[in-house]
């Protein structure tokens, strides 16, 4: 699996302008969920910090492959959103990295044992009481 992060500082003359773009590259970014083959999970932030050095989005997003992250640079949605977005960026910042299959799910919780739920530790019988 392929993860691609990039951040964008945005222009605007102002908060007022940046919001509207930050909104505006949100939501053209997301309109490419289920366009783009090999495209497994898109998110898209918008800073709320609002520290000088922040940057104003960011896009998190997993590949199935680097064919699939490779592909996606030239794949006809990624090129409208690009060309809709124009240059409101004043700035952008690009990571991508490759993580295996087991570290990518590495961080969901485990199966729980026989007879515990979720929410309630080992041993916990108050929620089963209550239904006695």
């Amino acid at each position: 699996m392929f993860k691609h992060v990039v951040m964008w500082k945005l222009g605007g003359g102002d908060a007022a302008a940046r919001s509207h773009n930050a909104a505006r590259l949100k939501a053209e970014f997301e309109s490419l969920r289920g366009r783009v083959p090999g495209l497994l999970h898109i998110e898209v932030g918008i800073d709320e910090s609002h520290v000088d050095y922040a940057c104003d989005v960011v896009l998190y997003t997993e590949f199935a492959s680097r064919q699939a992250l490779l592909d996606y640079a030239e794949n006809p949605e990624h090129l409208r959103v690009r060309q809709r977005l124009g240059d409101m960026r004043t700035a952008r910042h690009q990571v991508d990295y490759e993580v295996s299959h087991e570290a990518a799910h590495a961080d969901r919780d485990p199966p729980l044992p026989a007879g515990v739920s979720a929410g309630h530790p080992p041993g916990d019988t108050d929620h089963v009481q209550a239904l006695r």
